[in-house]
């Protein structure tokens, strides 16, 4: 047996007195001093078997986690919008609610969503990944399936509140609890496979949705009560499952030999990252966030990007049905599932070229035009197959810029509290905006829809479209000036840990354009 093997057989079983040694358990790596590396297990190996053993360390982070967290989101999001399948399926009638109440329940779902958002990333570090995620599955599965239980305007109201307080952890912690594990230039894939799950779930959601509709009359409910106790009994089945299924931070995953942790925090900090460092909950991190522009601006950009993702994703139906482009309930219900499968290609395709090429910015800007000119085409055509061709153009400009806005965020916010802070800001404003989708597309306006449509069509204009050129230009012209040794005045005096400390205002940290 080589070195090599040897080495990969012994970090997947139990530790030897040597790496007892040089390694430590769960949960120790706050020992090392702020930026110190641990211990190199694989000093002694090439350069080329250092590489493979590297390999096959990502391979196996990717097996156990990122399939179980698509899985997460794919349902977080299809229940969150599959109120907008029940509605083809006479919600609104079987509760006597008008348009305006529809819409009000759907607005306040984005209201305790954003809400609670900021402080939910401080919550999953203080409570631990494996403890927070699934508590959270729990508890909106159980909102979820009461949703099929109101018989009124109050209980669905009621229940979307709660729904959205218990789901409002998830992609930000997420997000957040991805931007952990890997380097800067690998994140992007994994996030843009992460949220493709969403597109996935709206292609999903359709199909489901027309065939749990065949079970009006079961039980003496309709449909649209099926489509919820169904999918939210699921989401109470993986919340638990999830109790095992879900890790917690690098320094405390217990799938990791000692020695593959120790390779994983050695990889972070080589990547600048303190992502994997222990603090200690301070409201100075608090504040680092707020008074950063870049949260503010990337606030900004995402929401260009989310409030088209939840007009569009809550509305496809509609702009598709019988009060839309005129296709019937269930026809329009299985049309919906193009536009989403492209988008979650598009999505994944965009992860993989920013990663590469470090161009998050531009391609934001790109793809962000596409749904610019698929929203033009619903605007200016009153052809239905023209309009049904910009739905597929809307979806592959709004999607893939949810996941690479995310990533371009995390790239360049650095500091474990920090960056989780900013995260929580940012997606928060970003789905506060859903208030505003929910109200857009107003049944006064049907067929033609153009208030909704020129509302998002503006959104991705301005929002999305410029605010990414702009943190561009800006991003670029402050590199330029740290290349150029014109913030080294705000390390003077400074020792090495407080240097340190400055996370992504260090002049040594370059932006990720």
């Amino acid at each position: 047996m080589s070195l090599l093997e040897k080495r990969d057989s012994d970090s997947a079983h139990s530790p030897s007195d040597d790496e007892k040694k040089i390694g430590v358990g769960p949960g120790e790596f706050q020992a090392l001093g702020h930026g110190d590396l641990p211990p190199n297990p694989d000093a002694d190996l090439s350069e080329a078997e250092r590489a493979l053993i590297d390999k096959r360390l990502l391979w196996k982070l990717d097996l156990r986690l990122i399939p179980w967290l698509c899985l997460l989101y794919l349902i977080s999001f299809l229940d969150r919008t599959n109120i907008g399948n029940a509605r083809l399926v006479n919600l609104e009638e079987d509760l006597n609610i008008t348009a305006g109440q529809y819409n009000a329940a759907l607005s306040l779902f984005f209201v305790s969503y954003s809400l609670a958002e900021p402080l939910t990333n401080v919550l999953l570090k203080r409570l631990r990944p494996s403890i927070f995620i699934p508590l959270i599955m729990l508890l909106w599965g159980i909102c979820m399936t009461t949703m099929g239980l109101v018989h009124n305007f109050e209980g669905l109201m009621a229940a979307r509140f709660f729904l959205g307080l218990t789901e409002a952890g998830l992609f930000p912690g997420i997000s957040y609890y991805l931007s952990c594990w890997y380097r800067r230039e690998e994140f992007g894939i994994r996030a843009a496979i992460f949220f493709s799950a969403a597109a996935v779930s709206g292609s999903f959601g359709g199909l489901l949705a027309a065939a749990i509709a065949n079970m009006a009359g079961v039980g003496g409910k309709p449909g649209w009560a099926w489509i919820f106790i169904l999918e939210g009994l699921a989401t109470i089945f993986v919340g638990i499952a999830s109790f095992w299924m879900v890790f917690d931070f690098p320094d405390e995953a217990t799938f990791l030999s000692p020695v593959d942790r120790e390779r994983v925090i050695r990889r972070l900090k080589a990547d600048q990252q303190s992502s994997a460092e222990h603090e200690d909950f301070q409201m100075s991190y608090f504040w680092a966030s707020v008074k950063d522009w870049k949260t503010w601006l990337y606030a900004v950009i995402y929401m260009g990007a989310d409030g088209p993702l939840y007009a569009f994703s809550l509305f496809l139906p509609t702009i598709i049905g019988p009060d839309g482009l005129g296709f019937k309930d269930t026809t329009a219900q299985l049309l919906s599932v193009p536009p989403y499968a492209l988008a979650a290609c598009l999505t994944v395709l965009i992860g993989y070229v920013a990663d590469r090429t470090h161009q998050r910015g531009m391609c934001n800007v790109g793809v962000s035009i596409l749904g610019v000119i698929g929203f033009a085409m619903l605007l200016g055509s009153k052809q239905p197959s023209v309009q049904y061709a910009g739905t597929f153009l809307g979806a592959l400009g709004i999607y893939p810029c949810i996941a690479n806005t995310i990533t371009w965020v995390s790239n360049n916010t650095e500091g474990v509290y920090k960056r989780g802070v900013t995260l929580g800001f940012v997606i928060g404003w970003g789905n506060l905006n859903g208030v505003v989708s929910s109200n857009i597309y107003r049944a006064k306006d049907k067929p033609t829809y153009y208030v909704g449509h020129g509302v998002v069509f503006s959104y991705l204009l301005l929002f999305l479209t410029g605010g990414s050129s702009l943190m561009y230009v800006l991003l670029r012209q402050e590199n330029t000036k740290r290349r150029a040794g014109k913030r080294d005045h705000l390390v003077e005096g400074k020792s090495e840990k407080e240097v340190d400390a400055l996370g992504d205002i260090r002049p040594k940290f370059i932006y990720t354009l």
